[in-house]
C-alpha cells in the first residue's frame, strides 16, 4: 500500500516529521536514486528505494525487540502512575504502535518481546500454539518430589485450573530455586501454582519463550531489535 514519504521515515525511525520535511527541503532524500520532491510524495514500503544523505533506508515491516525487563515496571503501553517498559526504549527503538507481547508481573524480570506485529503476538499468546516460557523462580522453600507431580498433573488454585507444567530444581541458583516451563499465561500463574501446593515465590524471572533464549549479555532494563529470524524462535 502507498504511503507518504515523511511517514515512511518516522516508521522507519529516521527523523519526525518536522525533520522529514527539513531534510526533502534540503534535497537529503532521494527515492530510487531522485531527489524526492515532497514529504507528502507516495512510495511502496520495501519495493521504491529510499536514501537519506546518501545512505539507504533499510526497511522493516514489523519491530521486535528483546527486553531484559527490571522490577517495577509495567508490561503496558502507558500508565499514568507507573514506568512501563515502552518508557525504558531508546530513541531509535520507539515508533507508534508497538506492544509488550505478553507480560510480565511488575515485580518479575528477564525476557520480554516488544513488538508492532499483531499477527505475531498473537500466535504466540495463542493456546493452540503451545509456546513454553521458562522461569526461574525464588522460593520460600525447596521443591520436592510432590510438587513436580502435582505441576505435572495440573493445578487448581482460587477458581482457577492451571494446564500441566514442568518442574525441576534449580541447585545452581540455591537451595531453594526452580524452573518452571509453561504453556499458558494466565495472571499471576507462576505465583499461584505455587501457592497451590503451599510455597511462595519471592523472586521470578523469565528466561525463554520457545525456543528464543535472553540475551545473557543484555542488563536489566536494556534491549535490543531482533531479526525477523531471530524473532521466529520463539516457534521453535
Amino acid at each position: 500500500m502507498p504511503e507518504r514519504l515523511d511517514k515512511f521515515l518516522v516508521s522507519q525511525n529516521v527523523c519526525t516529521r518536522k525533520e522529514a520535511a527539513q531534510l526533502v527541503r534540503r534535497g537529503a532524500v532521494a527515492v530510487n536514486g531522485a531527489p524526492a520532491l515532497s514529504p507528502a510524495q507516495k512510495l511502496e514500503p520495501g519495493a521504491d528505494r529510499v536514501a537519506v544523505e546518501g545512505r539507504e533506508v533499510s526497511y522493516q515491516e514489523f519491530l521486535y525487540i528483546m527486553m531484559n525487563k527490571p522490577a517495577g515496571v509495567l508490561s503496558a503501553t502507558e500508565d499514568r502512575h507507573a514506568p512501563t517498559v515502552l518508557d525504558l526504549l531508546p530513541p531509535e527503538l520507539r515508533r507508534r504502535g508497538l506492544f509488550p507481547a505478553g507480560r510480565l508481573d511488575k515485580d518479575a524480570t528477564g525476557l520480554l518481546l516488544i513488538t508492532d506485529d499483531g499477527g505475531f503476538a498473537h500466535r504466540m499468546l495463542a493456546p493452540k500454539s503451545h509456546v513454553y516460557k521458562l522461569y526461574r523462580a525464588g522460593l520460600q522453600r525447596p521443591v520436592t518430589e510432590g510438587d513436580v507431580a502435582a505441576f505435572q498433573a495440573g493445578v487448581a488454585f482460587g477458581g482457577h485450573a492451571y494446564a500441566p507444567a514442568r518442574l525441576w530444581p534449580c541447585p545452581e541458583a540455591g537451595e531453594a530455586a526452580a524452573w518452571v516451563e509453561i504453556r499458558e499465561g494466565k495472571f499471576h500463574q507462576v505465583k499461584r501454582m505455587f501457592q497451590a501446593v503451599g510455597n511462595q515465590v519471592l523472586t521470578l524471572e523469565r528466561r525463554k519463550i520457545g525456543g528464543l533464549l535472553l540475551d545473557s549479555t543484555l542488563p536489566l532494563g536494556a534491549c535490543r531489535p531482533l531479526s525477523p529470524e531471530e524473532a521466529g524462535q520463539v516457534f521453535q
